[in-house]
């Protein structure tokens, strides 16, 4: 079969998995469509049209693979900005001509824009656009309308409008608020359960639903009005009929003046600083671990972006939240973006006038949390860690960046990090005489087959596009050593970055190795420090927790070997498929056998990533066999294993054993192995045991009961489950 047929097999095969992923990102796209724009004072559609422009233009011109294209959280203070100063028509001119721009920085390849600025600074700017967001919006979540100058004051505001709302009188106000607070909760909360069947929807979605349950109970049970007040309601819904009809007249009349100039640049910026970093993350989701073509999907989203100005909608990013939970669905390609577009057109069409049933509260809790998440305390603590320098830049750049604006906030950022990196080297001329010197030599070892890469005199946010360019060449599943040793400086910006490349070519079955930074020291412990040559003394602290104590009581007791520290070598589970869409950070408290066979330990990954990203922690158990085996997952088979036929997954039948194929639900792709490698023995197993999640990778066992950590009593059960499977899998002749 020719490669190009191939292609289209396997495109067609996996399109049910695509049209579901889409389905779900657009119970998603549909309420944060709608508050995204009322938070920049648009009117609730242009929200939805961007996103169905988006999807539908960046799905066949593209040049990623799984992300998801619509209206970005960082872009409501500019446009609102762009709004407030312009007028409604003016803006869309604005929106219209920073997609022409993006289209230039996509024909100039100047997709490695995100690398020129400073990670500390990036998250300042995106902290102040998460502050600026939750400011504003969360007077009226609280059905409290206020106007301020800036949006200190409008967060110097939040105890004032909390203390109204427990003091209002109004009926219709209480609702509203009611409505905001239960739908923030709601938001905060849902992650945190932990059940397939329900988070079958998403929390947004959820929000909606309720809301128009709500609206319905009092018109159809209690024959009365909804109660929420009338100006807390979301109005001017329009049917695609009318958007398509109604096309906004266009103001060119301030084209040329500084604001109309500001703004441009300003849209520009963000757009394409918020795209390509979400672009960069997504990538690390991907299960096939592909790179995405930056360039193509700048000149995209440029075009994205002009129809839909001239369509009345917002700038058209490449959005991390949406993409991570297409990843998570199960999306191969860009037909998801396609489908989630065509569902929002559904929607539309079929549910405009509903739409209208939603209070406004509700919506802008979404954007409240959003803003908590972009700059949540966790984000300050991790910056902290990382080094004190590095949160001098992120609160300097996040003042700066909400006192004066988003433009001057990340120059400012930038400048700051430039400073501090002089201070700390004590060395001006370092900078100054290498910066536009050739850094990066790279070549390939003949005996070997390794390229080795040599960074000398200095590598930071300034010339690391020099040390990627050369790293972006070499294949994934090569081997690749990178020596610093020569090189008097590296930043906390270059260290993230090389942190994202061993992830990667681990996963894809490459070796990527940093050497050459053992004379380095740093301020702090953790990996994205910077490292200079100056010596600095570290402190180790060790403690065991009461958890940890009763692991060693029990290693002792069981001949085990116990270690309650991080490892960070955990290549071993990237090929098992519940990993295949999550990033493992480490394992610790661990208990293993004295030949290793089976381990036990807890593990920390995260699923999806930026402010989409949950941080899980669970306890799993490896069993390390001596031969091979099919690869296949194991599971208790409930209501969602049974809608997973429909996205495209097939169930393994074992037709003599009925009632195990009932209970069963048994996926991989050599089913004629897999039916042989069941033998009676094994099903009797299974059959007479607790119900756990077993996955099989080739050569290995990894089996869980549930995506938490395990009490010291889970902990012996799952212990001698193991030791028992491990024994019948043993006795298979395979």
């Amino acid at each position: 079969m020719s490669p190009k047929k191939s292609t289209i097999k396997s495109f067609f095969k996996a399109l049910p998995k695509n049209i579901f992923s889409g389905f779900v990102v657009s119970l998603i796209a549909l309420p944060l469509g709608l508050g995204l724009a009322m938070a920049s004072e648009a009117p609730p559609i242009a929200g939805i049209i961007s996103a169905i422009i988006g999807g539908v233009v960046v799905a066949v011109l593209g040049g990623s693979h799984i992300t998801i294209a619509g209206p970005g959280n960082g872009l409501v203070g500019v446009i609102l900005i762009a709004i407030t100063t312009l007028g409604l028509e003016s803006a869309y001119v604005a929106i219209i001509c920073s997609g022409f721009l993006l289209i230039l920085l996509g024909f100039f390849r100047m997709g490695t824009l995100a690398d020129f600025f400073p990670s500390s600074a990036i998250q300042g700017m995106l902290a102040a656009i998460g502050l600026i967001i939750l400011g504003k919006q969360f007077h009226i979540m609280l059905a409290h309308r206020i106007k301020r100058e800036d949006t200190l004051d409008y967060l110097i505001e939040i105890p004032f409008s909390i203390n109204d709302a427990l003091h209002y009188e109004n009926k219709g106000l209480i609702f509203a608020a009611l409505a905001g607070t239960i739908s923030l909760a709601i938001m905060l909360f849902y992650s945190r359960l932990r059940n397939k069947y329900l988070q079958l929807i998403p929390a947004p979605m959820w929000i909606v639903i309720l809301s128009i349950c709500f609206s319905y109970y009092f018109e159809i049970v209690l024959h009365e009005h909804n109660p929420v007040s009338g100006e807390y309601m979301i109005t001017g819904i329009p049917t695609l009929q009318h958007i398509i009809s109604d096309i906004p007249d266009l103001n060119f009349g301030n084209i040329g003046t500084l604001s109309f100039l500001g703004s441009v640049l300003a849209l520009t910026l963000i757009a394409s600083i918020e795209s390509l970093l979400s672009i960069k993350a997504v990538d690390k989701l991907d299960p096939e671990k592909r790179r995405s073509n930056v360039n193509r999907d700048l000149k995209a989203l440029g075009l994205a972006t002009i129809g839909s100005g001239f369509m009345g909608g917002l700038n058209v990013v490449t959005v991390i939240a949406r993409s991570s939970v297409n990843v998570n669905n199960g999306a191969t390609n860009r037909s998801s973006n396609f489908f989630h577009s065509v569902f929002l057109i559904l929607f539309i069409v079929l549910f405009s006038t509903q739409l209208t049933r939603i209070p406004l509260p509700a919506l802008m809790a979404i954007l409240v949390y959003t803003g908590y998440k972009l700059a949540s305390p966790k984000v300050i603590t991790k910056i902290f860690s990382i080094g004190k320098e590095q949160l001098v830049i992120f609160f300097l750049t996040l003042i700066i960046t909400l006192k004066v604006g988003l433009i001057t906030g990340i120059l400012a950022g930038v400048l700051t990090t430039f400073i501090i990196h002089v201070i700390i080297s004590k060395s001006v001329g370092l900078f100054f005489r290498n910066v536009l010197k050739p850094n990066v030599l790279m070549y390939k070892e003949e005996n070997t087959n390794t390229y080795y890469v040599s960074v000398k005199h200095f590598c930071s946010f300034l010339n690391y596009y020099r040390l990627k360019k050369h790293l972006d060449i070499v294949p994934e599943n090569q081997d690749i050593i990178v020596d610093f040793s020569l090189c008097e400086f590296v930043d906390h910006t270059v260290m993230e970055n090389m942190h994202s490349f061993q992830e990667l070519f681990h996963k894809r079955g490459g070796h990527f190795d940093v050497i050459g930074l053992d004379m380095h020291d740093t301020d702090s412990k953790h990996p994205f420090a910077l490292r200079r040559l100056l010596p600095v003394p570290n402190l180790i602290k060790n403690s065991l927790t009461r958890r940890q104590t009763n692991m060693e009581d029990l290693a002792k007791n069981y001949n085990l070997v116990y270690n309650f520290k991080k490892q960070k070598h955990v290549h071993f589970l990237n090929d098992f498929l519940f990993f295949n869409t999550k990033s493992i950070s480490h394992i610790y408290n661990e208990l293993s056998y004295k030949d290793r066979t089976i381990s036990l330990f807890d593990i920390e990954f995260s699923e999806g990533e930026f402010i989409a990203k949950e941080v899980i922690h669970a306890t799993m158990l490896h069993i390390n066999l001596k031969k091979s085996i099919p690869e296949f997952t194991l599971d208790r088979e409930g209501f969602l294993e049974k809608m997973y036929a429909f996205a495209g997954f097939k169930d393994i039948p074992f037709e003599t054993h009925a009632d195990f194929s009932k209970r069963f639900y048994v996926l991989g792709d050599n089913e004629d192995a897999i039916r042989r490698f069941f033998r009676d023995d094994l099903i009797r197993f299974f059959e007479s045991n607790p119900y756990y999640h077993i996955e099989s990778n080739g050569n290995s066992i990894l089996v869980f009961a549930k995506e938490r950590l395990a009490s010291i009593k889970e902990i012996k059960a799952l212990l001698d489950f193991g030791k028992r499977l491990n024994e019948v899998l043993l006795s298979i002749a395979y």
